[in-house]
């Protein structure tokens, strides 16, 4: 069997594969948005191939069906939310800036992928039950992070109210597709951003 030199640079994509991710990407994306206005329920293949500008058919190239669609962004954005969280623990000097990076980083979550959380909030039912749980064990574990580093920080403070805290600060900046518009006003990221830090540190700190 060959061996591969560890030293060696990483084989670049090619232009078709790169391109197949590419439109893979924008595929997930037009998802959300037609998911997070319609429904899972409420669009067609044939909606998500014209949101990309291909035929309904072509989706299939790069998704088994409308299902695996709807798997691949939930299922994703659990696993994206996972990698970061673990990666601020792993890099954070202490507990306290590892709760502070912690809520920047799902802050940049909230603000980035509205539609997505809306998504979730509404169609999570309509993944399979293997899917379902899937996300609902990377759920818990990125909990989990949160609650190691608050712990960490207030020691005395028992699981369950250290997991109460955690997932009422989620609540809070999961909100933000709802409660960052005013009538038909959309509020401004870098408005909402440092109210939504204070918010949550004080959720997460309270006496």
């Amino acid at each position: 069997m060959t061996q591969l030199d560890p030293a060696a640079p990483l084989e670049r994509p090619t232009q078709r594969s790169q391109a197949k991710a590419d439109r893979r990407a924008a595929l997930l994306e037009a998802a959300a948005g037609l998911f997070a206005e319609r429904g899972f329920n409420g669009v067609s293949i044939e909606d998500l191939g014209a949101a990309v500008g291909v035929s309904g058919p072509a989706v299939y190239r790069h998704f088994a069906s409308k299902q695996a669609v709807l798997e691949a962004l939930l299922v994703g954005v659990s696993e994206r939310l996972l990698a970061g969280g673990e990666s601020v623990e792993r890099t954070a000097v202490d507990a306290d800036a590892a709760l502070q990076s912690l809520i920047g980083f799902h802050i940049d979550f909230a603000l980035g992928e509205p539609d997505t959380i809306r998504v979730q909030d509404r169609d999570l039912d309509s993944l399979t039950d293997s899917a379902r749980r899937q996300v609902r064990r990377l759920q818990r574990r990125y909990v989990e992070v949160w609650m190691r580093e608050l712990g960490a920080l207030h020691p005395r403070l028992a699981d369950d109210e250290l997991r109460v805290r955690v997932q009422g600060t989620f609540g809070l900046l999961n909100s933000t597709p709802y409660t960052a518009r005013v009538g038909t006003h959309q509020v401004a990221s870098d408005a909402v951003r440092p109210v939504l830090e204070r918010m949550a540190w004080a959720a997460l700190t309270a006496p």
